[in-house]
């Protein structure tokens, strides 16, 4: 048996990197999952991962697009116990040197967008006794990670804030929120950054960046039963890099 079969969970981000190594080892305990991305790279991941994984098209900003990416899973599986709001964009300056437009870029995705999914992930899981919220921060909000991210700090630095909110106002009914707060994680965007940098992987306690597959395995467990009194947390998981800065 796995930790989530018969559970059914919504991932945005689900084309690529850490929301699509969820995907992949949520089917493999048991799940269905809705599989959300903007890019059309969900319908990659649906195609790999067979008939237990449904793609939508949904761009995590828009409000009538996450509320018709939790009538999907409603409608295919007929119901939602998880959302993991993995969506995410990065990019930085200077404080002084930000721009308005960054700022708007910025939140829209990483913060505006997890507050929808968490809102509307509340409102679909009540219907139905309650459920697991995953919502993805950074180290970058726990610790000065480094330069030029003021503006990203703050978005995901708002996450760990909604997120410590919706698991006070939500736990009496049966809904438990947590937040991840990855460091250096090699997907596409993080092996970009380290060819870019390589000092970085010198940054963490045990000198490596850590894989999508590791941090899938802590969202696996705190969206499973076997996280059951855990809620309200933010979670580094980057190598003990945090535990320097702090």
């Amino acid at each position: 048996m796995g930790d989530m079969d018969g559970k059914v969970a919504v991932i945005t981000g689900a084309g690529a990197g850490m929301a699509k190594a969820c995907a992949e080892l949520f089917v493999q305990h048991g799940a269905k999952v809705v599989a959300a991305d903007i890019s059309g790279k969900e319908k990659d991941t649906a195609a790999e991962l067979g008939e237990a994984v449904v793609p939508v098209h949904c761009d995590v900003s828009q409000e009538d697009q996450v509320v018709a990416m939790f009538e999907t899973a409603v409608r295919e599986f007929g119901r939602v116990d998880a959302i993991l709001n993995v969506a995410g964009i990065a990019d930085g300056a200077p404080l002084a040197d930000s721009t308005l437009e960054m700022y708007d870029r910025i939140m829209a995705v990483d913060l505006k967008g997890v507050f929808l999914g968490t809102k509307h992930g509340i409102r679909t899981m009540r219907a139905t006794g309650g459920g697991a919220i995953v919502n993805w921060a950074s180290l970058a909000a726990l610790a000065t990670s480094g330069a030029y991210a003021s503006v990203y700090s703050a978005a995901k630095a708002g996450v760990i804030a909604l997120t410590r909110a919706a698991a006070t106002e939500y736990a009496t009914d049966g809904i438990r929120a947590n937040s991840l707060c990855p460091g250096i994680i090699l997907t596409d965007m993080g092996q970009n950054a380290v060819q870019a940098a390589p000092e970085k992987l010198q940054k963490p306690a045990m000198q490596r960046g850590g894989t999508p597959k590791e941090v899938a395995e802590l969202a696996l467990f705190l969206a499973s039963e076997r996280s059951s009194y855990l809620t309200g947390l933010a979670i580094p998981i980057d190598g003990g890099w945090g535990s320097l800065l702090r």
